[in-house]
């Protein structure tokens, strides 16, 4: 299948389309279609190349984690009418993009490194490791930045400012600790560790609604189960599930997103390669086989409009 990197559909109710790093949303008024599209970002750039089957990986992931916690709170989904799109309530988000941690590793190890010992805020114990589990999950919110940069917030840097009130911002960390308790253990069914996740919430009608997507590869990170105590004994990395492989790449080939550097070629070899590995995150994770469903920007496109005819 041919990458799907851009849309511009019309469809029935249209009001605005805002387009993301990897996601085109569509403004329905009181309903959003987002299209999940085969773009890939990393250090806060779009790569130049689309990766075929990757909006459906992360679409199909993050339909399973909504509807596996809609019992902790109500989600945005209302339905995935093409594979790699979901139509759902439109809500106001909450300008805070909720963090959770169970281990020091990635952007909190780094810190941590530098010499850090308080990070948003929470402190951290001494003589921590790489990869070290927390003793108990830490959340480190970012503000949502419109462009550029999110940046490390605070919770009371976040209710000092009003971005968030406290009433609220405590129900936003109440959820972010139970349906981060629920990944892990739907992670530790298929022997992997919910390493850290982020969230982002909104409010529709007064009701904090669970927004975006869950517990995805993009959005997440996963350690294999197996053999991290011994991994962790002898200071080895470990072995693990997340969008880290693309970054591990960019850097081994002189690419950090800084000023100057440029994009190394992704030759087809490559691109087929990162849809492979797309394609065994979305099968770790579900513990189902991947089915390739081939389609076009017009077949999401009819697609979604015959959907949106039944709202």
């Amino acid at each position: 299948m041919k990458a799907i990197v851009s849309t511009d559909f019309k469809l029935d109710g249209m009001k605005s389309k805002y387009v993301g790093k990897v996601r085109d949303v569509y403004d329905l008024g009181d309903y959003l279609a987002m299209v999940v599209s085969d773009r890939i970002s990393a250090f806060d750039v779009v790569l130049p190349e689309g990766i075929p089957y990757k909006g459906q990986v992360l679409n199909k992931i993050a339909e399973r984690f909504l509807d596996a916690t809609a019992d902790i709170l109500p989600n945005w989904k209302l339905a995935v009418p093409a594979p790699n799109v979901t139509v759902g309530y439109k809500c106001e988000p909450f300008k805070v993009e909720m963090v959770i941690r169970g281990y020091l590793t990635g952007h909190a190890w780094r810190e941590y490194k530098a010499g850090k010992r308080t990070l948003c805020g929470v402190a951290l114990p001494e003589g921590m490791v790489e990869n070290q589990k927390f003793p108990e999950p830490i959340i480190t919110p970012t503000t949502k930045a419109a462009e550029g940069h999110d940046e490390d917030i605070s919770k009371e840097e976040i209710i000092a400012r009003g971005i968030v009130g406290r009433d609220d911002y405590e129900q936003l960390e109440a959820y972010t600790r139970a349906i981060y308790a629920r990944g892990c253990e739907m992670a530790a069914e298929r022997g992997l560790i919910l390493v850290d996740t982020k969230y982002e919430f909104g409010k529709r009608d007064g009701v904090i609604y669970l927004m975006d997507e869950v517990h995805t590869p993009d959005s997440s990170r996963y350690f294999y189960a197996e053999g991290y105590e011994e991994r962790q004994a002898r200071g080895e990395r470990q072995k693990q599930l997340s969008k880290e492989f693309v970054r591990e790449w960019l850097m081994a080939n002189g690419f950090q997103g800084l000023e100057g550097q440029a994009v190394p070629e992704m030759t087809p070899e490559i691109v087929a390669g990162i849809t492979d590995r797309y394609i065994e995150l979305y099968e770790n994770i579900t513990g189902e086989p991947f089915v390739r469903e081939d389609y076009s920007a017009s077949d999401i496109e009819a697609r979604l409009n015959a959907y949106l005819r039944t709202l």
